[in-house]
């Protein structure tokens, strides 16, 4: 199965995940890149399930960790949904990044369950 990665978009069209690896210098946004690369080419089996359908890419960025939280979503789990991105500064996830991450998959199927009913089909969350 092929899996693609997509950002999370607020309801205004940021995507936070986009906007923290633009701010990281170019070896450490290649390598976040390089980590969910994997995580999209080996499954899940590259990732660490955090809680629920959250999971997390663990990158070693130079001199800092990095995490990508995220969702498998689609039909078979093919679209990887970037969902929070973060330095890591302590040995366990933040439980407010986790939080956050559950929010915003909340949010994100929400929303596409609403354009579902509005093209009159049937909503795939409930």
């Amino acid at each position: 199965m092929r899996r693609r990665w997509r950002d999370y978009r607020t309801a205004s069209g940021r995507s936070p995940v986009e906007e923290f690896i633009e701010e990281l210098s170019d070896s450490d946004a290649a390598a976040v890149l390089a980590g969910m690369e994997e995580v999209r080419d080996r499954g899940l089996r590259a990732a660490r399930h955090l809680e629920g359908d959250i999971w997390e890419v663990r990158v070693d960025g130079d001199r800092v960790i990095y995490r990508i939280l995220f969702a498998e979503e689609g039909s078979r789990g093919q679209v990887l949904l970037a969902l929070d991105g973060f330095n890591k500064k302590t040995q366990k996830t933040p439980r407010a990044a986790i939080e956050l991450a559950k929010r915003r998959l909340a949010d994100w199927r929400r929303r596409g369950d609403q354009k579902r009913v509005a093209r009159g089909k049937r909503p795939l969350h409930q």
